[in-house]
């Protein structure tokens, strides 16, 4: 799991995806809890920011996972 976290491309993704679906995911949390000050919120400009991040996040993660799964310092046995 180190070695994921060390692999440049994933933190990459992995940071586009928290400041980028982060702010929607509060806004969700806290309005479902009650601390948000609308009880219904429809945050329309966090929404797209969160489809405009979402997917090449997940894209750089997923190329970051297979450049550590094929490099060749991996441990076998």
């Amino acid at each position: 799991m180190n070695r994921l976290f060390a692999n440049r491309l994933f933190k990459i993704g992995l940071w586009i995806f928290i400041l980028g679906c982060g702010p929607l995911l509060a806004v969700i949390v806290l309005a479902g809890i009650g601390l948000w000050p609308d009880p219904d919120p429809n945050p329309i400009g966090l929404g797209l920011l969160a489809i405009f991040a979402f997917w090449p996040s997940v894209i750089c993660m997923i190329i970051g996972a297979v450049q550590v799964a094929r490099s060749p310092s991996r441990r076998r046995g």
